[in-house]
């Protein structure tokens, strides 16, 4: 190491930041505390997610593991933070929607997705298919032949990103014609929907949830690709006959680029461990999730199935992609 290189190494140590060629080995890790970013502000389903996870990995590694929200900028906030960082001591928890629909939604990202490392798979979120109770729509082919009756009178919205795509390429392909209504407060669409002020909404069935339970709103279909535990009577889309409105909610563990595999593996372990808790896995359930943690690379085969999923979606509602390779 030449005097510049010490000099570097020095300074970096003194303010306790270690460059990840440096860093220690996958049987010695982690040496001080842990932090997972997570996209989404307290409170969410995968902020829960990662604090029940990090309170049993805490105890496991003997090391602190800090939760730190960054919400904001299409998780682009988050995304940077972490890939800015550099650290193997930084980790991002985050649904893998929130950047298998960039490609569509933005010319430059501040970051390359070949730096978002998978680790592990930890959960998949219910992404549910809701329509106002009043509607009397009991399934996808009573909305579609509602739709087809009435061209242009139903609404519907959207979370943004991969279900957005996925939710406009299933009615384009089918020929309904729904008009989609943009929201930036989901708060506000869920509302709309009870109200039955629009048709159709397609997120998280977290979101849904307390207007379900008032009985104000019906869900006809799931988008994943398993029925989930919590709506057990309620059809996939695809086992209502409806595969292209099949998206999971695929959310999980990202880290640097360099982090070797061993570690990956290890850290994957550990959380698979932690997520199998039956009380751990209880308290994900109630958020609107359904506990699947997976290594890295089943958790890396099921992105590239995302990204196809969103790919084709987009090219199905007409959509272009905007970042080029």
């Amino acid at each position: 190491m030449d005097r510049r290189s010490l000099l570097a190494f020095a300074a970096l140590t003194a303010l306790g930041i270690q460059p990840l060629h440096a860093q220690t080995s996958a049987q010695s890790w982690p040496q001080r505390s842990v932090r997972f970013l997570v996209p989404l502000g307290p409170g969410s389903g995968v902020d829960i997610t990662a604090r029940l996870i990090a309170d049993k990995l805490s105890a496991k590694w003997g090391k602190s593991v800090v939760v730190e929200n960054k919400p904001g900028g299409d998780a682009i906030v988050a995304i940077s933070a972490f890939t800015g960082a550099n650290d193997d001591h930084v980790l991002l928890m985050a649904p893998t929607s929130t950047f298998t629909a960039h490609p569509f939604l933005h010319e430059k990202l501040p970051y390359d997705m070949k730096d978002l490392v998978p680790i592990a798979r930890v959960s998949n979120t219910v992404v549910a298919v809701g329509v106002p109770a009043s509607l009397g729509v009991n399934s996808l082919d009573d909305l579609l032949k509602r739709a087809k009756d009435e061209p242009g009178k139903l609404n519907s919205a959207s979370a943004t990103g991969a279900n957005d795509f996925v939710a406009a390429g299933f009615l384009k392909q089918a020929g309904a014609d729904i008009a989609r209504v943009p929201y930036r407060d989901t708060v506000q669409a869920i509302n709309d929907l009870a109200e039955g002020r629009i048709q159709l909404y397609v997120a998280a069935y977290a979101i849904m949830r307390p207007q379900v339970q008032a009985g104000k709103v019906k869900v006809i279909a799931i988008t994943n690709s398993e029925r989930a535990p919590m709506l057990a009577d309620v059809p996939t889309a695809k086992e209502a006959g409806h595969p292209g409105l099949t998206i999971d909610g695929l959310v999980g563990l990202f880290g640097p680029k360099e982090m070797p595999k061993e570690l990956r593996e290890r850290i994957a372990a550990d959380i698979k461990e932690a997520a199998s808790d039956p009380d751990v896995a209880a308290k994900i359930g109630l958020t609107g999730q359904i506990v699947r943690p997976g290594g890295a690379d089943e958790f890396a085969r099921e992105i590239e199935v995302q990204s196809k999923v969103v790919s084709d979606a987009a090219a199905a509602a007409g959509v272009k992609r905007m970042l080029q390779n």
